[in-house]
This record gives structure tokens, C-alpha cells and sequence, in this order.
């Protein structure tokens, strides 16, 4: 059965969307995330994916006060990414009670680095973070495109160990128009054996459906619960 993992993305302390990425497409819905973080452990998600979007931008964690107030207030296991890019910030994060962190620009840019934490941390503890934009990674809270084709990065860091796999398509994120099932079906046939997380475009239960229905490990649910897409009832099932 599918995960289902809930996201709250964190702009001033406050919880919000962006759609593909764009910082000037903010929808705040929430002041108080763990007002959220609650109503999501009171419907019976046990995960939760949390991210720092001004960290992303910042390339340093900013808003580790929510990871620990939410770590602190709920039993969710939760996955911290954004802004993620020293050793100081890995353990500022598992400090605040991140259960596992998410790698994302730094494992393009220093991959050396991201290694040193497989060994340190385990693969368990470590999500690598791939968001993709015409086959490519894009980077730095999706600001930068690189020329790095994410076959190639799985590939490498499969070798190191790497599990796990949050796989976003940006021209999908926050959008409402369905997940881009060619990029994960790809994925999984190449790394039949890695986790992969989908994020991107879930708008509706049937996207679920979907994902379940290949056997995707995971799923990442924003916009379409805070908009009402997916009604409680047919969270249940997965749940």
C-alpha cells in the first residue's frame, strides 16, 4: 500500500504553497503549522514533509523553530528539507527532531558531503531530494537549472547506499493537473529497488489510485488537501 505523506511548506513561519516553484505564486494557508501538523495526525497520517522554503532560497536553514515546535507537539515522523547544505545544518535538523532529512541541492553540489552523511547518519536517516524539470535537476529551491540528468544522479547515489527518493516534477508542483506517472514508471523500471516518493501534481484521489496501483512506495499530498481535493473518506483507505 502506498505511503501517503502530508507536506507543509514554511515561508515567515507560515504555512503555504508555491506553485512550480515560484516565490511570487504564495498562497499562505495557515499562520500556525502546528495547527495543521495536528489536524494531519488526527486524520491518521504518521508522516510528514516539512520544508523550508526560505532555507531553500537562503541555502542555510531559517526556520528550524517550526521543526521543533512540530517535532516537540506531535508524534509525526517527520522529513526536513530546505536550506539543508553543512554539517552544522544536518544536525541542527536531527536536533529539532527531524526524523529523517532530505538532501536535495547539496547532494548536486557537493556530493562528497552528502556521501560523509550516508556513512555518518545511515541511508535510512537520509531522502535524497530530486526535483526534475525537463529531465534535469533543478536546484536552490528550483531557481537554478543544471544540466544534470537525474538517471545519472540516481545512479551515483545508489551506489552510495541511497533508499529513498522524493521525486518532484516543479512544472507539476502545486498545479492540481495530475502527476507525471512517464517520469516515475521510468524511475522505477531503471531502480526497481529504490523508494521512490512521488511529489507534483497529486489533484485528486485517482492520482493515488494510480501511484498504488504501479506500486510507487510514496506520495506526497499539498495543494489538493488544503483545497479539498481528496476529502478525508478517501484518505482513509490509505491511512
Amino acid at each position: 500500500m502506498i505511503k501517503l505523506i502530508p507536506a507543509i511548506d514554511i515561508i515567515d513561519g507560515k504555512c503555504v504553497r508555491l506553485s512550480q516553484g515560484d516565490y511570487n505564486k504564495q498562497i499562505t494557508y495557515c499562520n500556525d503549522p502546528l495547527t495543521i501538523a495536528k489536524e494531519f495526525e488526527q486524520i491518521g497520517f504518521t508522516h510528514l514533509h516539512l520544508v523550508d522554503l526560505e532555507g531553500a532560497k537562503a541555502k542555510h536553514i531559517v526556520n528550524i523553530k517550526v521543526l521543533d515546535q512540530l517535532a516537540q507537539n506531535t508524534n509525526l515522523k517527520i522529513d526536513f528539507g530546505g536550506g539543508i547544505k553543512s554539517n552544522m545544518d544536518i544536525e541542527m535538523a536531527f536536533n529539532a527532531g527531524a526524523h529523517q532529512i532530505t538532501a536535495g541541492s547539496i547532494a548536486i553540489s557537493e556530493p562528497d558531503v552528502v556521501f560523509k552523511w550516508i556513512e555518518k547518519y545511515s541511508c535510512e536517516k537520509i531522502i535524497l531530494g530530486t526535483d526534475v524539470l525537463n529531465n534535469k535537476i533543478a536546484i536552490n529551491g528550483w531557481l537554478n537549472q543544471t544540466e544534470v540528468n537525474i538517471q545519472d544522479l540516481l545512479l551515483t547515489y545508489i551506489s552510495k547506499g541511497i533508499e529513498y527518493c522524493i521525486c518532484t516534477d516543479v512544472s507539476k508542483d502545486g498545479m492540481l493537473q495530475g502527476v507525471n506517472m512517464d517520469l516515475y514508471m521510468k524511475v522505477k523500471e531503471s531502480f526497481p529497488n529504490l523508494n521512490i516518493i512521488a511529489s507534483g501534481g497529486v489533484s485528486s484521489i485517482s492520482d493515488i489510485e494510480q501511484l498504488n496501483a504501479k506500486e510507487i512506495y510514496g506520495a506526497i499530498i499539498g495543494k489538493a488537501f488544503y483545497e479539498k481535493k481528496i476529502t478525508i473518506s478517501e484518505f482513509q483507505k490509505y491511512l
